[in-house]
């Protein structure tokens, strides 16, 4: 079976992948967490906070190396972007990242809209994670369709 040279890239994007949503479900369920004790206003446990901006850094890290990936898979591939609808999707995924962690620095309590706009951005970053999935089947069947006709 002779696969075309770019599959170990699409296994690395597929890995990474999986991990951006075990991050972001970690995230969701450590930030609940951390709503809670503040709603609470019980004192929070001293790992909560660092571990939540640990893997918050570790999914932004992994969305960028997804977008290298595809962009270094793509033209590498195609020789152009733009073949799907996945490239936007993807550009919306970097940007709300890139804007949930900018809001994360800015929260405190002197600034409210730093909290609710990071909430706000994950909730739509789940909405884009979900399509993205969806634009991204459809790259790999793609992709895999012209690998079919290499073998």
């Amino acid at each position: 079976m002779n696969l075309p040279s770019f599959l170990w890239l699409w296994k690395i994007a597929a890995w990474s992948m999986g991990l951006t949503i075990v991050c972001y479900l970690t995230l969701g369920l450590s930030g609940t967490f951390l709503f809670k004790i503040r709603k609470d206003k019980t004192p929070p446990k001293k790992w909560l906070r660092p571990f939540h901006r640990s893997i918050g850094i570790l999914m932004v890290t992994l969305i960028l190396l997804l977008l290298s990936i595809g962009l270094i898979g793509t033209i590498g591939h195609y020789g152009s972007l733009g073949h799907s609808w996945h490239l936007v999707a993807g550009l919306v995924i970097v940007c709300l990242a890139l804007i949930s962690a900018w809001s994360s620095t800015n929260i405190h309590p002197t600034k409210p809209w730093a909290r609710l706009l990071h909430v706000r951005v994950n909730i739509a970053l789940f909405f884009s994670l979900l399509l993205v999935g969806l634009t991204g089947w459809s790259v790999v069947q793609k992709y895999l369709g012209g690998a079919e006709k290499l073998l």
